[in-house]
């Protein structure tokens, strides 16, 4: 895969983003834990326009995840983000164009996906901090269900007003 100039900076720029939005203040007070509510999955639709957003989305992941249980969660969560959020479009991109109640079904699909993806979360957290698991997967299923609802409706929106497939 070649990448333009355009491409580096737009894939610095969502990874950027993503970052900002989970590791700085205040976001960072919801964004790791057993608890977790990070704003920054919204960007994962992005991914639904262009592939190159997958790697900025995991990049932005890895750098985040640097500032919570170090090493580790680098290694799991930013390999959860390309596994999960890869898989994600190649299944769903054909609902793209489709819409339940004005909601995007690929992103609705893309939801569920993910959020219950989120045991990988919770079982790295049950290993590192010893949290219990169910609950810990619940909780974070529900922050990151949550938080790709709303997400899935801003891109949507914003993918009205720019062209995000550039």
């Amino acid at each position: 895969m070649k990448f333009s100039v355009r491409d580096l900076v737009q894939i610095a720029l969502v990874a950027a983003l993503y970052f900002i939005f989970t590791a700085m203040p205040p976001f960072n007070a919801i964004s790791y834990g057993a608890y977790q509510f990070r704003l920054s999955e919204m960007l994962n639709f992005l991914a639904f326009y262009k592939s190159k957003y997958i790697i900025a989305l995991t990049l932005g992941c890895a750098i985040s995840n640097f500032y919570s249980f170090g090493p580790i969660d680098v290694l799991v969560g930013s390999a959860q983000t390309l596994l999960v959020v890869s898989l994600g479009v190649y299944l769903f991109r054909k609902f793209v164009d489709q819409t339940v109640l004005g909601y995007n079904l690929a992103f609705f699909y893309f939801n569920l996906l993910f959020s219950s993806s989120m045991f990988i979360i919770a079982a790295e957290l049950n290993i590192v901090s010893h949290v219990p698991f169910f609950l810990t997967w619940l909780t974070t299923a529900v922050g990151e269900f949550a938080s790709l609802l709303v997400g899935g409706y801003l891109i949507s929106l914003l993918a009205k007003r720019i062209d995000l497939t550039k």
